[in-house]
């Protein structure tokens, strides 16, 4: 789905997108009251989880982690 400059969903078909866009000129509709059901406190804290987890961890861990990513990446399907 289309996203705004700041990550906003967007209608994905160009009507819709039109009228939005039309709304959003005249005033109607605010740019950013696109509402994604999410709590905000949580996608904050969210947003910090894996920065976090990461200063937690060894460098020798962090390696682990990013070698066992990188095979299951790779890895061959047949």
């Amino acid at each position: 789905m289309p996203t705004g400059p700041k990550g906003q969903k967007r209608p994905a078909d160009a009507i819709g997108l039109a009228v939005m866009i039309g709304k959003i000129a005249t005033g109607e509709q605010d740019d950013t009251v696109i509402d994604d059901g999410k709590d905000p406190a949580a996608k904050a804290l969210g947003a910090k989880g894996g920065k976090k987890r990461a200063e937690n961890m060894t460098p020798e861990r962090r390696a682990e982690i990013a070698k066992k990513a990188a095979q299951k990446r790779w890895k061959t399907s047949g």
